[in-house]
């Protein structure tokens, strides 16, 4: 019979059901706060994250795209200005956006970027007739290219329309507009353009270049010997969260980090604005990129903060480089290639509005909302979940020490044994189970975003939990062999029942205590709804198996009087009262 109790004590039947139920809950949580978790054991990993790598655009960003400035090769022009409008019209017709009319109302579907354009092209009254201008030929956007070009016919006459970065679009013209017809393009003249694109870029401005060419047929489709027209430049305001989110994140000892197809200086221009960069941080584009050998990239890649002009294989390498450095790395995606990406990051974070199908089934997490901030406040759930599974396993394990130690030294000391397999078996299922459910549900504490994240290889039980547990235990088994004492010398024969009653409030008084690293009186003693329900189930049920006769006898017991029971309550208090002056140690608060 000893042998069985201690088999019953050893095992915490209940802690697979109860880490289950802690993640689930924890999966709840994160969708109410728009991130949407596809795998259980990502909430753990979410809590570790060391990098946070996000796209501008969408996320950082508002994704509100308005033209705010047009300009020649010779600078800025007036949006009203004739070429101004022949540079809006050509740029609406190299697009797909959509317009859309509700009612007396003109709205536009589509990318930011062109629904920007189009736009401003309502606003100067550029008419864009499809009847008028009809497209023969598409080449699109993508992400390596950068540009997109059309060919659309007005009347007999086809023009080859381009679109895209300026460093992408500029080598292609040999020749520029200007105010005095067509001219050749000077390299001076295109180093003048190229300035005005790096002031406009400055100041956070996206810019996109416009050109264009006469072709004779649909076959002639070339992206080459193309007449500069212009460039526009729009912005896209952060998203007033951004911000504090990346406040937040620092703070925490997470790194943030941009990464985008904008050029270097409007990226370099946003991230200072958010405070992911600052003089001591280094930018880099995809052509460096392309320049450093993986070894390089990972000895350089602990100063980058911005990665501009990237393509999605850039992102697979920025992630391996993060991961060989030891870093728990979260990557943010939304198209087909970004798939890869999200794979090989620890956290891959796609798009709930602008995201893929194939980007969303590649991801661990979704972000309904597509923004940063949900990524940081996730994070900060994800070490709340995981601070609430340790506190549960530090419970569960502490209380089985507790049985384990009393049944065995009862033995050794030739003491009767003091529980019974059922009465163990109770209290594994019952006053073990449910407080430990109910310190899942416990809030995310305060300071979990002012400590840094748990590196990948710390053990769940650094930080001396193991010692805590094995004390904890130590001291919940002496108090039960010291009840069964009591009850056996003193009061005569009750010890079995008394050590029973110990055990279980024991555990309950050792559950409120483990709910909080600091004090659980500064926590809210009944802040936890949950625990409060808890506690009052388990202590009504073991009154019950005390006071009720035919569970009384199922269970081995016998009632109790009222010294006897204030007996068991002050020894059951003493986790509780112990716990508290624990904490009130130097080595304590410094931990805390």
């Amino acid at each position: 019979m000893v042998a069985v109790s201690l088999a019953v004590a050893a095992i915490p039947e209940g802690l697979p059901a109860v880490v289950t139920v802690v993640l689930s809950m924890g999966v709840q949580r994160l969708a109410k706060s728009n991130a949407i978790i596809r795998f259980l054991p990502a909430v753990e990993t979410l809590g570790a994250a060391t990098v946070i790598c996000s796209d501008k655009t969408g996320t950082l960003t508002q994704n509100k795209m308005t033209v705010t400035k047009i300009c020649s090769y010779s600078g800025e022009i007036k949006p009203d200005s004739p070429t101004a409008k022949k540079i809006l019209l050509y740029a609406s017709l190299c697009s797909n956006a959509k317009k859309i009319k509700k009612g007396k109302k003109t709205e536009f579907s589509g990318d930011p970027t062109e629904t920007a354009i189009l736009s401003a092209a309502k606003i100067q009254s550029v008419e864009i007739r499809p009847d008028e201008y009809v497209r023969q030929y598409e080449n699109p956007f993508s992400g390596e290219r950068k540009r997109m070009s059309v060919i659309c016919t007005e009347n007999s006459n086809s023009l080859l329309l381009l679109k895209g970065a300026p460093d992408v679009v500029l080598p292609r013209c040999i020749k520029f507009v200007s105010s005095g017809g067509i001219l050749p393009m000077t390299a001076n003249r295109r180093n003048d353009i190229l300035r005005i694109n790096e002031e406009m870029a400055q100041k956070a401005l996206r810019v996109i270049a416009v050109a264009y060419r006469p072709v004779q047929s649909i076959s002639d489709s070339e992206e080459s010997d193309m007449i500069f027209m212009g460039l526009i430049g729009m912005t896209d305001p952060p998203r007033p969260e951004a911000a504090k989110a990346v406040s937040v994140c620092k703070k925490a000892g997470i790194i943030p980090v941009m990464i985008t197809g904008d050029h270097i200086k409007t990226a370099c221009a946003i991230a200072e604005a958010l405070g992911i960069a600052d003089k001591t941080t280094t930018a880099v584009t995809g052509a460096e990129l392309d320049r450093f050998s993986d070894s390089e990239l990972r000895e350089k890649i602990s100063d980058c903060r911005v990665f501009a002009r990237v393509t999605p294989e850039h992102k697979v390498r920025i992630v391996k480089a993060f991961r060989s450095r030891g870093e728990t790395v979260a990557m943010t995606g939304d198209g087909v290639n970004d798939a890869p990406a999200l794979k090989a990051a620890d956290i891959g974070c796609a798009m709930g509005k602008s995201g893929t199908d194939v980007a969303k089934n590649a991801a661990d997490m979704i972000l309904t909302d597509d923004n940063f901030a949900t990524i940081v406040k996730a994070v900060e759930q994800g070490r709340g979940i995981y601070d609430n599974i340790r506190k549960a396993v530090h419970f569960l394990l502490g209380t089985n020490i507790g049985e384990i130690l009393a049944v065995f030294f009862a033995s050794v000391l030739g003491f009767s044994n003091p529980l019974l397999p059922i009465q163990l078996l109770w209290v594994n299922l019952v006053t073990d189970s449910l407080p430990a459910i109910a310190l899942g549900t416990e809030k995310t504490e305060k300071n979990v975003m002012l400590r840094p994240p748990v590196p990948a290889s710390k053990g769940f039980f650094a930080d001396g939990l193991w010692l805590d547990i094995v004390l904890e235990g130590t001291f919940i088994g002496a108090l039960t062999l010291l009840a069964h004492s009591i009850g056996n010398i003193i009061f005569g024969g009750v010890g079995g029942t008394m050590a029973f009653c110990t055990l279980s409030f024991c555990e309950i008084a050792h559950a409120v205590n483990t709910r909080s690293s600091g004090s659980v009186f500064k926590a809210g003693l009944f802040s936890n709804r949950t625990m409060n329900i808890a506690v009052a189930v388990c202590a009504t049920l073991q009154a019950a198996v005390i006071c009720i006769p035919a569970l009384s006898a199922l269970f081995g017991t016998v009632p109790l009087n009222l010294p006897q029971w204030l007996t068991v309550l002050g020894l059951s208090s003493m986790p509780l009262v112990i716990g508290e002056a624990g904490k009130l140690l130097p080595e304590r608060k410094k931990k805390i």
